[in-house]
């Protein structure tokens, strides 16, 4: 691993702030879709649903998303990102109560789109104010920190969310989303500035002009390209974890909160800890080691069967690792690609591709995977694994040119040695 260097600034107390509150926000939308997979065994049992019904139900937020995502992209650098942020929030809350009021398997995917097309651009919107706000040497210390929603949605959602589900039905999670979102939209409102020094550095373009100068640029569809391969190899084992766990690896349902919760807490103690590796060392050589963790660990666990807890959970944990080890260098890379007039609709067409893989690969994943009857195990999740093993392959090559890309961009924006060296 090359070193790059350490960070040379600390975070002033705003800038603490706006990672505490994107990270909580991310914590909702995260948890709103990962809930989805604990969730999975008790609804796929209550409402009847076969694996590919379920498939479809993930999906169709990721979908929607993806099309949200689009629609949003050429909009997205014309406006305050304080605004847009505020805006979408909103919808995903209202989407997140649809959910809770769904009695039915279409009404919960009608639900779900709704959701999808507000809930899939704030993590565009959060990545592009993080990036308008942090310099590069400081960015994966963030990307770690905001991205610990995806951990503390494991360690305190999931746990507590399952909880609910088994006094109340698999309904309330999304209740308890919602009265959280409600809050964290009156603490965006008061107390984040507006993030608009992007609208002072370009001329306005026509919304569709706008979106077709960012996905013509060489570079940009490298990245693109990146992110859509990584996704899905990201989601295509997510649908099925927890039908997995407990139809195959024995877990009951009441030891499955615990399963989450200590995977949760793997994730907020390491995500800190990579986003200073990340800030140190060569992002692209972390996230290939990560990548090559993440699928040996994947062939092992869904090969297994029946085991004690503490190995699977132990298994979790290491597979928790590379997930996350990966997520957050190759999240600080493509961010880095953009130039910041473009940031906005860059970042809404990545998020797009990556929902949008993801409904591919969640679908893709419903039709492999098999459930002869509604209590039997899983057959052909190991297949699902051996695909993603060929696609986290593809996603380092791809990942290769991205970081070839980013290190271009910062010669040309370092001053020659010659020229430092009279200074």
């Amino acid at each position: 691993m090359q070193q790059t260097g350490a960070p040379q600034n600390s975070f002033t107390g705003y800038q603490k702030f706006v990672v505490f509150i994107l990270a909580i926000t991310q914590f909702t939308v995260v948890l709103d879709f990962m809930v989805m997979s604990p969730l999975g065994d008790i609804m796929m049992k209550t409402m009847e649903l076969t694996p590919s019904m379920f498939g479809v139900a993930v999906s169709a937020y990721a979908f929607s998303a993806g099309v949200s995502g689009i629609l949003t992209a050429g909009f997205a650098d014309r406006f305050d990102r304080k605004k847009m942020l505020l805006f979408f929030y909103i919808g995903f809350i209202i989407g997140t109560v649809f959910c809770g009021l769904a009695h039915t398997y279409a009404a919960l995917v009608t639900a779900r789109i709704i959701t999808g097309l507000f809930g899939g651009v704030i993590g565009s919107i959060s990545m592009a104010i993080i990036t308008d706000l942090f310099p590069l040497q400081l960015r994966g210390r963030v990307m770690g920190f905001a991205q610990m929603g995806f951990g503390a949605s494991q360690v305190l959602g999931i746990p507590i969310s399952l909880y609910l589900a088994n006094l109340w039905g698999w309904e309330a999670p999304f209740w308890m989303v919602a009265i959280l979102g409600i809050l964290v939209a009156i603490a965006i409102y008061a107390r984040l500035q507006p993030v608009n020094a992007h609208l002072k550095e370009k001329r306005r373009q026509h919304a569709l002009l706008h979106l077709w100068n960012t996905v013509k640029k060489r570079d940009y569809r490298i990245a693109f390209t990146s992110t859509a391969i990584l996704a899905v190899g990201g989601f295509m084992m997510m649908p099925f974890g927890s039908a997995f766990a407990i139809n195959n690896l024995g877990v009951t349902p009441e030891d499955l909160p615990l399963l989450f919760m200590v995977s949760g807490i793997s994730s907020l103690i390491f995500m800190p800890f990579i986003g200073k590796l990340s800030d140190r060392f060569d992002k692209y050589y972390l996230f290939a080691i990560a990548s090559l963790w993440m699928v040996s660990i994947a062939v092992v666990y869904t090969n297994m069967s029946v085991n004690p807890l503490w190995f699977v959970i132990v298994m979790n944990v290491l597979l928790m690792i590379g997930i996350m080890s990966r997520m957050v260098p190759s999240t600080a890379l493509v961010s880095a690609v953009p130039d910041m007039h473009d940031r906005g609709a860059f970042m809404s067409i990545n998020a797009s591709l990556q929902q949008v893989s993801g409904g591919i690969a969640a679908t893709a994943s419903g039709m492999i995977v098999v459930q002869k009857t509604t209590y039997s195990p899983l057959e052909h999740y190991n297949t699902v694994a051996y695909i993603v093993t060929f696609i986290t392959i593809i996603s380092i090559l791809l990942m290769y040119r991205v970081n070839r890309v980013v290190q271009k961009k910062l010669s040309a924006a370092s001053p020659p040695a010659h020229l430092v060296a009279e200074v």
